[in-house]
């Protein structure tokens, strides 16, 4: 069974998820971004099957995250190197990394994200470059863009006539409460 291409979605989630939605991809890019570039040392730290690795770095190299680059002419061997685009996705690795160790760490923290210099721990917040305020106030919403389709709008014009999702839920009652 083929699965659908969400490539051509207008969703930028969509597209987003198309390039690197496969789990592995991801941690892959996690490794990348902690400087691993070589086949093996992928391998070593994901503990993958080499036929599935290959497949995941061709793909990242087809969409335009990392790049191959030969270190050895005999045998040919090569590197994967991330692009600007790879490195584009460090925000979303941090951000993961945050809500994995808030809500699926009950035991605490196995990994921190620290300041190089000081080792203090790092609490990271998505802000918006602008304004410097958190992205998570109720301040901001999504809203169809400038190349938005008309569906795009209807769906987004739809969305703005509804209640936000927190003020729902404080005001529906859930089962099994009084």
């Amino acid at each position: 069974m083929q699965r659908k291409s969400f490539g051509k979605m207008p969703c930028p989630i969509a597209r987003s998820l198309e390039r690197v939605g496969e789990w592995w991809s991801i941690l892959i890019i996690r490794d990348a971004l902690h400087g691993f570039t070589r086949f093996d040392q992928f391998q070593k730290s994901l503990n993958i099957a080499p036929n599935m690795l290959t497949r995941r770095l061709s793909a990242l190299v087809d969409a335009g995250l990392l790049r191959r680059r030969r270190y050895s002419e005999r045998p040919p061997r090569y590197e994967y190197i991330l692009t600007e685009m790879g490195r584009d996705f460090r925000p979303v690795i941090v951000a993961m990394f945050a809500w994995g160790n808030r809500h699926f760490a009950p035991e605490g923290a196995s990994v921190m994200l620290v300041d190089k210099k000081t080792r203090r721990a790092a609490d990271p917040v998505l802000v918006d470059r602008r304004s410097g305020r958190p992205l998570n106030e109720p301040d901001f919403v999504f809203t169809a863009g400038p190349a938005a389709s008309e569906r795009t709008r209807r769906r987004y014009a739809m969305v703005a006539q509804k209640k936000p999702f927190a003020a729902q839920r404080s005001s529906t009652p859930v089962r099994g409460r009084k």
